[in-house]
């Protein structure tokens, strides 16, 4: 009787919200934003835009202001004395001895791979002659080398047919502003060959070699003084660099009849003749094709209308395209390269009732990666469609799109929620899947968790797929602390993801939820189409739907739910607790869209006009209206607690998207924190550095803690067993 009354006064304690920071007299004070109301028009409607001055960063107004809204809270994430041990924890179980590679291709014998291996602070390039065994590995570049401070890192690379060399591109704290290197891979020694500006923020970047490696095709941006000033679009155009010679010299090639918005991804035949270059109009989805043969003469291939979202080189002489024509779930089509014209594409596997996620030809197979409402496996078909077989994982996991070696044989990355990535090899003399030396062990151990499966209902009936991660001794009597995470944008799909610092929160009696909403390409491109442009608004409706269910099944409550979500589950965040504030007591909004009918008018903005929409269209504008996050918050109504981090150096979504939404939750006057948190040495977190992203795990993880009412409790070590469990 005594024990069980100790227990129910600990979880008394434990669900009671901690706000210890809050009122404290040695917190420095927040500022407040000053308004400066301004009135936009758009077909007809007046809107107010009370802090549209925040979106001049520079300014020094803006730059004191944001300084003391990180400056705050700072203060308020520090004045925790249980940080430190978060901390702590975040690095012992992020930081393996035991890599991850990642980004793999195969030239002429040679693995290349990204490697990521703490405590370094950047993955860096290797090259490998035998997948089986590590001892062949060499590195070819290491950011890490160059650049002490970790602030240097890899956009992309590119290896030479033949192997030799490895062009890559490098940027600077996270403004992905690449230049291109080249070096010699036996070696690392890099050539005397540089190329600014082939990678950005906005439309990325790529590389490709020519036959004999003795020169390059890479994207280019506008270099200085190429541009209008007016043109806030970045023009991206190919360009030919010939080894050996001055930059100068490059030549065009292809690019001035694309959109402003042209995102450019190029590839070469197996045997060198043949360049294609992958067109996509912005971000949302559409694509055109663009093919150089052996007479050097460009030919279009498909349109943005045409369907086609993907296109790879056969080694049949053949290009293989993924189709969405008429088959919202895909098909793959062979098209012969001595006729290059969609008339004479072929349908060789068609529509099933799974999405197509990605695809592989080999020497006479096609590996088929299908997408099982966020799940994948592996379905392999011979040249003419017939199915082979079918490779799968015994857990809820994710296959990436294989890799093609020699042959028929491929490399296979999967990892899932409680299983670290590891390369796979599979190929006609296998029968399974075989582990190669290329995977991880990680310290953070999962035994003691499991992964349900469920499905949530929108307000439509449709049935949205949430994977759920917790102890597999959690109570579901609603006590649980939960994070719900989301996306649901560009038909990205939400698929099991290996992240080891998630083991803090679930060893704390956390539960973390994963949800598959609309916007996302779980289910195929009507699952996209059913919240894009001026419908996106049903994202939000799906993710407030998910958090409904998770409370009325037991898993929480709302005093004890939290949402997360980045970039565009950023605004997915912002969206679902503005318009559905009594869900959930806490949200974290990482660099996230908050003002969307100003989003164009930034660098990358434009771009996903395909996306969110553009105000230049009337009906586009009423949607977008309709659910933009800024423009529904309402005064005198009690929100979340809100956490929202930006980057200063971010050229994907402004940090004036943070700023503006931060400013006008706070002028709310709701009795919840609203906090900003700044990072000045990083982007949207590609290229930031490891340091940088352990502080941001552990802030997250305690503002979570203190608003969901967790009392953090250290682990005791890990024993012979593996298991860690919080000290008592």
């Amino acid at each position: 009787m005594c024990r069980r009354l100790a227990v129910l006064v600990f979880v008394a304690l434990i669900l009671a919200p901690r706000s210890p920071a809050l009122g404290n007299p040695k917190l420095p004070p927040q500022p407040k934003a000053p308004k400066h109301p301004t009135f936009n028009f758009y077909w007809g409607e007046r809107v107010e835009d009370d802090y549209q001055n925040l979106e001049r960063v520079t300014d020094p107004g803006v730059v004191r202001w944001a300084k003391g809204q990180n400056g705050y809270t700072r203060a308020w994430l520090d004045h925790h004395p249980e940080r430190r041990a978060i901390l702590k924890r975040v690095v012992e179980l992020t930081h393996s001895d035991s890599p991850d590679y990642y980004g793999g291709s195969y030239r002429n014998g040679t693995y290349f791979f990204l490697k990521d291996q703490p405590p370094k602070q950047q993955p860096f390039l290797v090259a490998l002659t035998s997948v089986m065994d590590t001892k062949t590995e060499r590195a070819v570049v290491d950011p890490n080398a160059i650049d002490s401070t970790g602030g240097t890192s890899i956009d992309f690379y590119a290896p030479s047919l033949d192997g030799k060399y490895a062009a890559v591109s490098l940027s600077k704290n996270g403004t992905e502003d690449g230049t291109l290197q080249m070096y010699e891979t036996a070696t690392g020694r890099r050539l005397d060959e540089t190329i600014p500006g082939v990678n950005g923020g906005t439309a990325g970047g790529s590389a490709a070699w020519n036959a004999d490696a003795s020169g390059i095709y890479y994207t280019r941006y506008p270099h200085e003084g190429e541009r209008a000033a007016e043109d806030l679009a970045f023009y991206q155009q190919i360009y030919y660099h010939k080894l050996g010679t001055p930059i100068a010299e490059d030549t065009y090639v292809l690019g001035k009849e694309f959109p402003k918005i042209a995102e450019i991804e190029l590839s070469t035949s197996p045997d060198g003749r043949y360049l294609l270059a992958d067109v996509s109009n912005g971000d949302g989805g559409e694509h055109a094709y663009w093919l150089r043969g052996t007479s050097a003469a460009w030919t279009q291939i498909t349109r943005f209308e045409d369907g086609i979202v993907e296109m790879k080189f056969g080694m049949d002489n053949g290009l293989y395209l993924l189709s969405r024509n008429d088959a919202p779930r895909k098909k793959i089509l062979r098209l012969p390269l001595e006729y290059p014209d969609l008339h004479h594409a072929a349908v060789i596997i068609p529509e099933t009732e799974n999405a197509i996620e990605g695809f592989t030809p080999t020497a006479t197979r096609v590996y088929v990666i299908e997408m099982v409402g966020g799940p994948t496996q592996m379905r392999v078909y011979d040249l003419k469609g017939h199915t082979i077989g079918i490779a799968t994982m015994s857990e809820v996991a994710t296959m990436g799109t294989a890799i093609r070696t020699s042959g028929d044989d491929v490399l296979v990355r999967s990892q899932s929620y409680t299983h670290p990535p590891a390369l796979y090899r599979y190929g006609s003399d296998r029968t399974g899947l075989q582990e190669t030396a290329l995977a991880q062990v990680s310290p953070a151990d999962f035994g003691d968790c499991e992964v349900r499966r469920e499905f949530a209902t929108a307000p439509d009936g449709t049935k949205l797929p949430l994977n759920i991660i917790m102890r597999k001794d959690t109570k579901l009597d609603g006590s649980a602390p939960t994070i719900l995470y989301g996306y649901g944008s560009y038909g990205l799909s939400e698929q099991p993801y290996f992240q080891p610092d998630l083991k803090i929160w679930l060893e704390q009696g956390g539960i973390y939820v994963d949800a598959s909403i609309r916007g996302g390409g779980e289910f195929g491109d009507a699952w996209h189409q059913a919240a894009r442009l001026g419908t996106k608004k049903v994202s939000m409706d799906d993710f407030a739907s998910c958090a409904r269910y998770l409370v009325e099944r037991g898993y929480t409550s709302k005093e004890r739910l939290a949402i997360e979500g980045g970039s565009a589950g950023g605004l997915l965040v912002y969206g679902t607790l503005v318009h559905y504030p009594d869900f959930m007591q806490a949200a974290v909004a990482h660099v996230g869209y908050g003002d969307v009918l100003r989003t164009e008018l930034s660098p990358n903005g434009e771009f996903n006009t395909t996306e969110f929409g553009t105000v230049k269209d009337s009906v586009q504008f009423r949607g977008m209206y309709g659910y933009s996050p800024y423009h529904h918050v309402k005064d005198g109504k009690t929100y979340p607690s809100v956490l929202a981090l930006t980057g200063v150096n971010d050229p994907r979504v402004p940090a004036w998207e943070t700023f503006k939404m931060v400013a006008r939750l706070q002028a709310t006057k709701s009795p919840n924190p609203v906090l900003m948190r700044v990072s000045y040495d990083s982007g949207h977190g590609v290229g930031t550095a490891l340091s940088e992203r352990d502080q941001q795990t552990a802030d997250v993880l305690l503002f979570l803690f203190d608003r969901l009412g967790v009392k953090y409790r250290p682990v005791q070590r890990e024993g012979k067993s593996g298991k860690s469990v919080p000290s008592l």
